[in-house]
């Protein structure tokens, strides 16, 4: 299944950029854990441990916020500026984790924004390339 390259309507997106931001981060921070706990992520969490991070979903006007310790992710309550900000529009995010597009290709054509320590955009950029998403539900999505 091929995600088509649409884009959340402006109307909806205003509907969503309402809501507040804490429920969907909290979902992206469970999601990250469980991902870490069953080693599909393999993050060395002490390089992010201390790091504030930031994903906007554009099309849909939403800013995720996250931080990590040495252990887990948890949500990031703060106003400062994140240590790394990955921006992208939901398709896009939606083809980098069903490995239709890998981060490169989308941040060379200007699908994906990375913004902040260049070190740590690395880091994670390296991490979602090495992620196996073939263990994890989006398999089902994967095979179709």
């Amino acid at each position: 299944m091929r995600v088509p390259d649409l884009t959340i309507p402006a109307s909806l997106s205003g509907l969503i950029a309402k809501l507040p931001a804490t429920p969907p981060s909290w979902l992206l921070v469970a999601a990250l854990n469980q991902l870490v706990r069953r080693q599909v992520l393999p993050a060395d969490m002490a390089l992010l441990a201390g790091r504030r991070f930031a994903v906007q979903v554009l099309d849909a006007g939403v800013t995720l916020r996250f931080t990590a310790d040495e252990q887990r992710f948890s949500l990031d309550k703060g106003d400062g500026e994140p240590d790394l900000c990955l921006s992208a529009n939901a398709a896009d995010f939606a083809r980098m984790m069903l490995r239709e597009e890998d981060p490169d290709t989308l941040f060379f054509n200007r699908k994906l924004r990375i913004e902040g320590d260049t070190e740590l955009g690395l880091i994670v950029k390296n991490l979602l390339d090495s992620v196996d998403w073939s263990s994890t539900p989006l398999s089902r999505f994967m095979a179709a």
